[in-house]
C-alpha cells in the first residue's frame, strides 16, 4: 500500500477515533458544558458514571494516536516542498501527547479526587478535594490539553495546509478548509484566558464549531490522500 493511502487511512481513523468517544461524553456526561458548572457538580456526576466513564475518557485519549503516526508521514511527503514543515511535524506531534496526557487525568486522577469528594466525612475535605479538582483541571485541562494541545494542533494545520496550496497537492477548497477552521478553532484560545481574566470577551462556540470543522477537514483530507495518483 503507498504511502499517500496508509496517511489517508490513518487520518480518518484517528478523526472518527477522537469523534466518537466525544460524542459518547456529550450524551452520558454533558461534556463540555458540564465544565462551565460548579465543582461539586462535575465530581459528583463523574463518580455517578463509574468505570463506563472512565473507559470512555480512556477510548477518547488514546483513539487518536492514529494521527500522530498520521503527522510524521505528512511531514516526510511534504518536507521537500518546505523548509517549515519539520516544524510543523514536531509541534504536531507535542500536541497530541500534551492532548492525551491532559484527557488521561480522568482516568487516573480525577476518579480519585471524586471519590475523596463524595465519601468525604467533613466539609474540609470537600473543600480540599475541589481546590486540588481545580488546580488539576486548570493545569491539565486548560493549559496542557486545551492551550499548549490546541493551539499546536492550530499552527501544525495552517501550517500544512499553507504548504498543499502552494503545492497544489490538494483542490484549494480543501485547503482552505484546514486553514479556516484552524481559524475559528484560535478564537476559542480567548475562553481559556477567561477562566483566569473574568470577563475576558469570547465567542462560546468557536471551539466546537471550530474543532468540528477540523475533524471535517482531517476526514476529507483522509479521502484525497487515498484518492491520490502516484504524481508526488
Amino acid at each position: 500500500m503507498k504511502t499517500e493511502k496508509i496517511i489517508g487511512y490513518l487520518l480518518i481513523a484517528g478523526a472518527i477515533g477522537v469523534l466518537v468517544p466525544y460524542t459518547l461524553l456529550t450524551i452520558t456526561f454533558e461534556y463540555p458544558d458540564i465544565l462551565r458548572k460548579d465543582p461539586s457538580v462535575i465530581l459528583t456526576r463523574f463518580h455517578d458514571g463509574s468505570s463506563s466513564l472512565i473507559l470512555t475518557w480512556l477510548a477518547f485519549a488514546v483513539m487518536g494516536l492514529p494521527l500522530l503516526i498520521a503527522y510524521v508521514m505528512i511531514g516526510q511527503q511534504l518536507e521537500s516542498k518546505s523548509i517549515h514543515v519539520k516544524w510543523a511535524t514536531a509541534l504536531g506531534i507535542i500536541s497530541g501527547v500534551v492532548q492525551i496526557i491532559g484527557l488521561l487525568r480522568w482516568v487516573f486522577v480525577m476518579p480519585v479526587i471524586a471519590d475523596s469528594y463524595v465519601h468525604a466525612g467533613n466539609e474540609n475535605i470537600k473543600e480540599t478535594a475541589i481546590l486540588v479538582f481545580k488546580t488539576v483541571h486548570q493545569f491539565g485541562g486548560v493549559l496542557l490539553g486545551e492551550f499548549i494541545g490546541q493551539l499546536f494542533t492550530i499552527i501544525w494545520t495552517i501550517i500544512i495546509s499553507t504548504v498543499l496550496l502552494k503545492s497544489a497537492y490538494f483542490p484549494k477548497w480543501v485547503c482552505w478548509l484546514g486553514i479556516t477552521s484552524s481559524l475559528i478553532y484560535l478564537m476559542a484560545q480567548a475562553e481559556l484566558l477567561a477562566t483566569v481574566i473574568p470577563g475576558f470577551p469570547h465567542w462560546g462556540a468557536a471551539g466546537f464549531i471550530g474543532s468540528t470543522l477540523w475533524l471535517l477537514w482531517l476526514i476529507i483530507s483522509g479521502i484525497f490522500f487515498i484518492r491520490k495518483k502516484a504524481k508526488y
